[in-house]
């Protein structure tokens, strides 16, 4: 985010269940609601699960986002029944956490083959166990994809410049980047890292920043 370069500042809130929130037990809609109160008008920047939240916050208070950046995530799961799958492993994952602890599972969650690309650093391993495994494991109950309710029939709405942002080795947000560029409309626009996976801010910090500081300008 510091080489994001803006003439306003920049503010990276840790969301509930995550770092300095850790104790924090909130479902997306409601962090939604937190962030806009808390920073009000701005452009506002998602990864993952802060893709989910900013998509909640630019859907409830559209006045308030200028841009909206949406990286490696999801309006949601629309199909009832493998949104009721999702939430069931969601659970299980939480359980397993809670039992095998923060750094084994986070060992196993960057493992997996969509962070492959991924080149772990002391920093980031840092970062990640600055985080609880209850928190995580809260997050994933209350604010997991499988919890998430879907927002693709609303997302025509929106009528801010979009970006959504990909990395060309993650398939499955790769095409879920292209169906949301398709429900939103003419003002929003996919770019697909090649050679980069899931974690497109880390794998390629220094590209990502200069794509969103020119979406900016």
């Amino acid at each position: 985010m510091e080489s994001i370069t803006t003439r306003a500042p920049i503010d990276a809130p840790d969301l509930p269940g995550h770092g300095s929130a850790a104790a924090a037990r909130m479902r997306l809609p409601e962090t939604a609601e937190l962030l806009a109160k808390e920073f009000g008008p701005g452009a506002y920047v998602g990864y993952s699960m802060g893709g989910r939240v900013a998509l909640h916050l630019a859907l409830a208070h559209p006045h308030l986002v200028s841009h909206l950046v949406l990286c490696s995530t999801t309006a949601g799961i629309d199909n009832p029944d493998e949104r009721a799958a999702r939430r069931a492993s969601d659970q299980s994952l939480a359980a397993h956490l809670r039992t095998v602890g923060l750094e084994t599972f986070l060992m196993e969650w960057t493992a997996q083959p969509m962070f492959a690309s991924l080149t772990r650093s002391r920093h980031d391993d840092e970062v990640r166990l600055a985080n609880t495994a209850e928190g995580l494991a809260s997050s994933l109950e209350l604010a997991g994809t499988g919890e998430q309710d879907p927002l693709w029939d609303r997302l025509h709405i929106l009528n801010m410049p979009v970006l959504v942002v990909t990395g060309a080795n993650d398939a499955k947000f790769t095409e879920i980047g292209h169906r949301l560029v398709d429900a939103i409309g003419d003002n929003a626009r996919h770019i697909s890292f090649p050679d980069t996976g899931h974690a497109v801010p880390f794998e390629r910090s220094a590209d990502f920043a200069a794509l969103v500081t020119a979406f900016l300008r």
